[in-house]
């Protein structure tokens, strides 16, 4: 069995046909998250405000949880997912957000 094509990856986030995975993201241990696509009912990008740009690792507004990225001061967009049955929404930066929103988009279609 081969692994999935992957469409993106930055170190942090990767992304292939069958799943997104979101590096760093449980807390303390550090271990990644793996959200299969099929799970994804959408997105939200929107502009990095104050209250998430500082936000190394957690939550910033009880809805959702970012992972740990000490690069996110410098990012620009944060990506929302709609992923019904978490408490939590996963939120992430990607480094290329241009780039990311275009694979996923092609990877949910």
């Amino acid at each position: 069995m081969t692994a999935p094509q992957q469409l993106y990856d930055d170190g942090m986030i990767q992304l292939d046909r069958e799943a997104l995975t979101l590096r760093r993201y449980h807390f303390p241990s550090g271990t990644s998250k793996v959200i299969p696509l099929r799970d994804i009912r959408g997105y939200r990008a929107e502009s990095l405000d104050l209250l998430h740009r500082f936000r190394l690792w957690g939550s910033s507004d009880l809805r959702r949880w970012l992972p740990l990225d000490v690069q996110r001061p410098l990012k620009r967009t944060l990506i929302t997912l709609d992923v019904p049955g978490h408490r939590w929404r996963p939120a992430f930066t990607p480094a290329d957000p241009d780039r990311f929103i275009a694979k996923l988009d092609e990877a949910l279609a």
